[in-house]
């Protein structure tokens, strides 16, 4: 256990040593916007995750460093979980070493806790979903099933893809002696406790005519880029570290396959199950993320097992060396390690080239790193226009942004102008409704001219955006001052909504 945990004060440090060097993430300043308006329920997440930060930024304030403490430790929660599932699956102390060291070094697991997000708590909430599974399964003792419904009500809350979980488990469970327990109360009482627990956020999604709907459906129509099923696994095979593909296809088989294996069988036919919805219903290939620890984990037994055969210390240190060499070789790709120039040169010097699981046009860097670039400059350029504004002009000004990610830099780093709360039509945004003001006088970032000639009758370019390393579509439009409106401004407001 004193390597595990050494494992996982390493990565949690790694983040911490690496927050501050590209900025803050686009969804954070999203996130930050959300704990000013507390409720049960936002347009594209549950509220779990913006309680936990509303609580968190009282404590620590909203510094990037504050920001990444939490999803680092989640990172280090993380390694700790998927060691005591190897544990749990029969590894020794060299199987638990190498369960905790394949997620440390899986620059998918690094990249998701490098920020604060939903996602970060949704990785660790399924690690411990699945150690209380794997208890059911070694004891039998179906009472169980009641904390398991705790952590998944918990994890419903947090993200609503738990319910891929709950999925997988209603499709294995029945090919597993784990069957019986069908039969059971506790089960189903489990089950209860988690819907019980969902039930507020679907309450509010009843009084809020469902947005999360709207949302799924026209991100999978307009914003998940399109993967064959092929490409769909193959992507993590670098997402998860190359050298950690022979570890979890190997736990992936021995789950399956093995005589050994064969008593937890459900971990496997749950991954797949997973894996096979993720494919229909075109998901983003990093909602499989939170399948893989078990993997890590059934792997580790399978490697402790071959490995064992010799009697030689030498084959274990290769493995645990050769592990932490990739870790130091993918970081980089996961975590704010170099300076951005140097990053660039590294990734060529790979053979590497950006990518984003959306249907995104991108520059230098992939999107991961590039949502922490050109927020600085985009609200020191607004600042400039708003100030350039004949002071009785200035107080009914109203600053609105094409995306939430925008509106919430503008707020974050706005405060040292003195600027106006930005606002935006984009997801928990509208819903928040305009900015205050008369609507006549508006700056505008992101948004096409096109779009603002139809609501005003006067669009002039006051300042045009630039940054080397920021996504290309948050520089592509520059920014307007919007003057006297063609239509009412709640319905101009209405007309702009967009959940994607």
């Amino acid at each position: 256990m004193r390597w595990v945990i050494l494992i996982a004060a390493g990565v949690f440090l790694l983040q911490l040593a690496t927050a501050g060097q590209y900025g803050v993430f686009r969804d954070e300043f999203y996130y930050l916007a959300c704990a000013d308006h507390l409720a049960w329920g936002y347009v594209d997440h549950p509220p779990l995750s913006i309680a936990i930060l509303w609580g968190w930024r009282a404590i620590a304030g909203d510094s990037v460093l504050a920001l990444r403490i939490l999803p680092a430790l989640a990172n280090a929660l993380l390694v700790v979980l998927t060691s005591r599932i190897a544990r749990q699956l029969g590894a020794g102390r060299f199987g638990q070493v190498v369960a905790a060291l394949a997620v440390a070094v899986s620059p998918q697991m690094l990249g998701i806790n490098s920020f604060f997000s939903m996602n970060a708590f949704d990785l660790t909430l399924w690690a411990a979903a699945l150690v209380l599974v794997v208890h059911v399964i070694k004891t039998g003792d179906p009472r169980w099933w009641l904390a398991f419904g705790v952590v998944a009500g918990l994890g419903l809350l947090n993200k609503i893809s738990m319910a891929f979980l709950g999925f997988g488990l209603a499709v294995a469970l029945p090919f597993t002696p784990l069957r019986r327990h069908l039969a059971s109360r506790y089960l189903w009482l489990g089950g209860l406790i988690a819907g019980a627990m969902f039930v507020p956020h679907v309450l509010w999604q009843m009084r809020h005519d469902w947005p999360t709907l709207e949302f799924i459906r026209n991100a999978s129509r307009y914003k998940i880029a399109s993967v064959t099923p092929v490409r769909f696994v193959a992507t993590h095979l670098l997402d998860q570290n190359p050298l950690n593909a022979p570890i979890w296809l190997g736990g992936l088989g021995f789950l399956l396959f093995a005589r050994e294996g064969r008593r937890f069988r459900l971990l496997g036919l749950v991954f797949l199950a997973v894996l096979g919805l993720l494919i229909v219903q075109k998901s983003k290939p990093y909602y499989l993320a939170a399948a893989f620890p078990p993997l890590f984990a059934a792997g580790a037994v399978a490697l402790g097992r071959l490995v064992g055969r010799w009697p030689s210390v030498w084959p274990k240190a290769a493995v645990l060396t050769a592990l932490l060499a990739s870790g130091a070789i993918v970081a980089p790709l996961a975590v704010s390690i170099l300076p951005v120039d140097t990053l660039i040169a590294y990734q060529r010097a790979l053979g590497l080239t950006p990518s984003t699981e959306e249907n995104q046009q991108l520059g230098p860097l992939p999107q991961h790193f590039a949502d922490r670039f050109g927020w600085q400059e985009m609200t020191a350029a607004v600042a400039r226009v708003y100030q350039s504004l004949p002071p009785e002009e200035r107080r009914d000004a109203m600053i609105v942004t094409s995306n939430y990610g925008e509106a919430g830099a503008i707020n974050y780093y706005g405060r040292r102008y003195v600027l106006p709360l930005a606002g935006s039509q984009h997801n928990s945004f509208y819903s928040w409704g305009p900015p205050r003001g008369t609507g006549n006088l508006v700056i505008t970032v992101g948004i096409p001219q096109r779009d603002l000639t139809s609501t005003f009758q006067h669009v002039d370019e006051a300042a045009r955006l630039a940054s080397p390393y920021a996504m290309p579509y948050e520089m592509r439009h520059p920014i307007y001052i919007c003057r006297t409106l063609t239509k009412p401004w709640a319905q101009a407001w209405r007309e702009g909504k967009h959940f994607i």
